[in-house]
């Protein structure tokens, strides 16, 4: 079993005939994803070639949705065009809807998470996130697919690159589900998302939740955790020797005094019983010890 992504789901890719769209398309269909089409304004009825598969372009989702009966779409569109490409989504009924460019206005993004919310069906994971892959069932995104197997850790994580070290460091035990939730100060899937999912999810056996400094996400996850999570966390904080006012990385990842550092997300999450590493390393052989 899996969160969100299963080996059921039927992607679109929107942006599927640019540069990007097109080389991560071709990924995740080895990765033994179901993608079953894109969609391109302008290019209905063209069809692209991905070794042995041959994949229909639409116009427009509600399009793709009708013809493929796609549950997934994955947006690789410019940040110029993704709010219009996201609205189309969610209007459209889709369930999941996997935003991987960089570089997206808040306020388009404020525009399409509220968007989605109202909505009642669609969920949004990014932007500018890595995706979302379930191993052995499917990949909806830029995650590398030969990194780890299937097994019983879930992990959420707001870096692309933190995610695939950690599957890496624990590759021999595997997981259910990998989720990048991305970095920007505005995201449509949370840690307190991931944390619920994974909570109710029968295989998984424990989460592995990385944050990062700025704002206070992971404070209120630990809150969550107090609260309804009986599933061991282990937890990593990016940022530990980041100077106060600067901008690491993400755009979300700046700290202002006191509020936001790496030693307070860890103290509000050691408060509630979360193991927490000082490397991503020392994270991985923390999560061993928990499952062993």
């Amino acid at each position: 079993m899996a969160i969100w992504l299963t080996k059921d789901s039927r992607v679109i890719v929107q942006g599927m005939t640019g540069a990007e769209g097109s080389r991560h398309t071709r990924r995740m269909l080895a990765a033994g994803t179901t993608v079953v089409g894109g969609v391109t304004p302008g290019k209905a009825g063209q069809h692209v070639d991905f070794d042995d598969v041959r994949l229909p372009v639409f116009g427009d989702v509600a399009s793709a949705m009708a013809a493929t009966g796609a549950d997934v779409s994955v947006v690789f569109v410019p940040p110029k065009f993704a709010k219009a490409a996201v609205d189309e989504a969610i209007d459209a009924g889709i369930g999941l809807v996997v935003v991987i460019t960089e570089g997206i206005p808040v306020h388009d993004t404020t525009g399409f998470v509220a968007r989605a919310v109202a909505s009642g069906r669609t969920r949004i994971i990014g932007p500018n996130c890595p995706g979302i892959a379930s191993p052995g069932e499917a990949n909806a995104g830029i995650i590398p697919a030969d990194i780890t197997g299937p097994g019983r850790i879930g992990l959420v994580s707001k870096s692309g690159t933190l995610t695939y070290q950690l599957m890496y460091e624990l590759r021999d035990l595997g997981f259910s589900t990998c989720v990048g939730i991305g970095g920007d100060p505005v995201i449509g899937t949370t840690h307190i998302d991931a944390l619920a999912a994974f909570q109710a999810d029968p295989d998984t056996d424990v989460i592995v939740m990385i944050g990062e400094i700025g704002g206070d996400a992971e404070e209120r996850a630990a809150e969550f955790i107090r609260e309804h999570v009986t599933k061991p966390v282990v937890g990593y904080i990016a940022g530990f020797t980041a100077p106060p006012g600067k901008t690491m990385g993400h755009a979300g990842a700046i700290i202002s005094g006191s509020s936001g550092t790496a030693a307070a997300k860890q103290e509000a999450l050691e408060a509630v019983g979360v193991r927490v590493g000082k490397t991503p390393s020392e994270t991985a052989r923390l999560v061993r010890s928990v499952v062993s």
